[in-house]
């Protein structure tokens, strides 16, 4: 309930997020079916990053800054959707930017003034429903759509220590209720440890095709630091082990500071 993501919007967490957020959405597009998309810690939708939270603490500047210059062709789709919204959007607004005629969307945000935002934002859009409510519980209870595909983007504060443990119980009720769905998870890498205990809960859950995403900036060793980031997707689109490096690759050559151990990978935790 305390975090607030403008503090962070537009950081190199958020652009390896929502740079391989854009490449699943597009890659699902592919079929013609109608598509359901739910994003389970919405925010608020938008952020400006030259006032408020975002530019007290500047994290932008070392993340969407550097991209909007030119980016390399693995980038180009998400950086040109950043570009057309003006305000640096969240992934609500990425997502409902791509949505196609019959798709649908569902956010989900616990904090009142965020939910708040989300309601203005999308209040009168009938492709879009704004829920507040807690993000674990709606994987219970908006699992399955009515659609037969769809995409869960579940992207925790992490400011409980209990979060990992809670990410893995709620994929194993997601997957449980909506068994094709495409589950993208983001998570901190602050220190190794809590990452191989996820990744073991993952690889133990009973779950298959189980990919992660990874990508630091440093050796991951100050468990006070965010020093790098992944994405654990569930039932991932043909060709996303192929796409995924080259985009992470991309962003570490544009955001990266030449530290040593930074660096990239795509791990296949879970077989088919």
């Amino acid at each position: 309930m305390n975090y607030r993501h403008a503090f962070h919007a537009g950081n190199f967490a958020d652009c390896m997020k929502h740079a391989l957020l854009v490449w699943l959405l597009r890659a699902l597009m592919r079929k013609p079916a109608p598509l359901f998309v739910l994003d389970t810690h919405a925010g608020c939708g938008r952020y400006d990053l030259s006032s408020g939270p975002a530019e007290r603490t500047g994290e932008w500047r070392a993340g969407i800054a550097r991209l909007l210059d030119g980016p390399p062709e693995a980038l180009a789709d998400y950086v040109g959707e950043v570009q057309a919204q003006g305000l640096y959007p969240g992934s609500p607004a990425l997502i409902r930017a791509l949505l196609r005629d019959d798709d649908r969307l569902a956010c989900c945000e616990l904090h009142p003034e965020d939910c708040a935002a989300l309601k203005i934002e999308f209040g009168r859009d009938a492709q879009v429903a704004v829920h507040r409510r807690d993000a674990w519980e709606t994987l219970g209870a908006l699992l399955p759509p009515a659609q037969k595909r769809g995409l869960i983007l579940i992207d925790p504060p992490y400011e409980d220590p209990a979060e990992f443990s809670r990410l893995a119980a709620g994929l194993r009720t997601g997957v449980s209720r909506f068994r094709t769905g495409v589950f993208a998870a983001w998570y901190p890498i602050k220190h190794r440890a809590p990452v191989r205990a996820f990744h073991t809960a993952l690889a133990e859950s009973g779950i298959r095709d189980v990919v992660a995403a990874e990508l630091w900036l440093r050796e991951p060793l100050d468990a006070a630091r965010l020093n790098g980031c992944g994405l654990a997707v569930i039932n991932p689109p043909f060709g996303f082990e192929q796409a995924a490096p080259p985009i992470l690759q991309a962003l570490l050559n544009r955001l990266g500071n030449h530290e040593p151990g930074e660096g990239i990978s795509m791990v296949r935790l879970v077989d088919e």
